[in-house]
């Protein structure tokens, strides 16, 4: 398992910021839960590290690698959907 890095990680959509700019350093083993109303922006985040949403500023690391222009695919990153 490798640490997770955001750096200034900023998503909008139009003109509204749902993710202002982030900085987020998530060591290898640790544990971390999302915990927030509806809407305000847990699964945005998400999609955003596992490169399902595009990043609209700033970058994103997975151990040493910047991930921030990778696909999905080559992210080695995994996400479940609860319906």
């Amino acid at each position: 398992m490798a640490a997770v890095r955001l750096e200034q990680v900023r998503k909008s959509f139009g003109p509204v910021d749902v993710i202002p700019g982030i900085d987020l350093h998530i060591q290898p083993r640790e544990l971390v839960v999302f915990v927030g109303p509806s809407g305000c922006g847990k699964s945005t985040l998400l999609r955003l590290i596992a490169g399902l949403e595009e990043v609209s500023d700033g970058r994103i690391h997975i151990g040493e690698r910047d991930v921030t222009d990778l696909p999905p695919a080559e992210r080695g990153v995994s996400m479940v959907f609860q319906s």
